[in-house]
């Protein structure tokens, strides 16, 4: 299993950026997706997901500002961020769950105020 992520930076609160992971070694379509983020040494939390049918999962921090979205045909899951706020600081890693957790190597989103 291998999850690539791109499309972390530095943005200014109120902006917006696109995280996208590819996915390989597994049969895309028919598992979940979705973002966890970690600030420091914290624990990693979910931020939202998406079922092998398409249904979403988004955290109330985040709800109305982030959405998710995957492309079966392409292998990948897009973490659309708008409106970000500087809490929204944090590495992020794409995910999924083959039998256990995995975690992409993560893509570092900083929001400055």
């Amino acid at each position: 299993v291998q999850l690539q992520a791109s499309g972390g930076g530095e943005v200014q609160a109120g902006g917006s950026l696109n995280l996208s992971c590819a996915a390989s070694g597994f049969i895309f379509r028919d598992r979940a997706m979705g973002w966890y983020r970690q600030v420091s040494e914290n624990e990693r939390s979910l931020v939202a997901a998406i079922t092998s049918g398409g249904m979403t999962n988004i955290v109330p921090s985040v709800t109305g500002r982030f959405t998710i979205s995957r492309d079966n045909a392409k292998n990948t899951v897009t973490l659309q961020m708008n409106n970000l706020e500087p809490d929204d600081s944090a590495v992020y890693y794409c995910w999924t769950y083959l039998e256990r957790d995995y975690f992409g190597q993560g893509t570092l989103v900083t929001v400055s105020s």
